[in-house]
């Protein structure tokens, strides 16, 4: 059975933020993605960017991303949620077991969200 790879975009954000940050930073990586992904309690400041795109928003617990290796660091983020960057982190948990980072995070210019790229491979 041949399997199909996915790319998620991961998000980490303030509450600040908007759907053009949002729509800004994932922009920012000029990539197609299968599906956005956030922490459970961030879903609200998502879901207007995943319903504009018709695309799955998937939700990931805090404690699901504690102790996520990732290639870039926030002190904010280590503190928060025990990982480098939250972006980084719930793509590669929501693209699934042996998941990649294809882009690391970027900032948006604001500084009220970070996307990073994750290609994992649908079963």
């Amino acid at each position: 059975m041949e399997r199909d790879a996915m790319i998620v975009a991961g998000f980490g954000c303030r509450s600040e933020a908007d759907d053009a940050v949002m729509r800004a930073a994932l922009a920012g990586h000029g990539r197609t993605v299968s599906a956005l992904a956030t922490l459970t309690h961030k879903a609200r400041l998502l879901e207007p960017l995943a319903d504009a795109l018709a695309l799955p928003l998937i939700l990931i617990d805090p404690a699901a991303i504690r102790g996520v290796a990732t290639p870039t660091q926030s002190a904010a983020s280590l503190t928060a949620y025990g990982t480098g960057s939250v972006a980084e982190a719930v793509a590669l948990t929501a693209a699934g077991r042996g998941a990649r980072l294809i882009a690391a995070r970027i900032i948006s210019a604001d500084g009220q969200a970070t996307c990073a790229l994750a290609e994992g491979v649908f079963a």
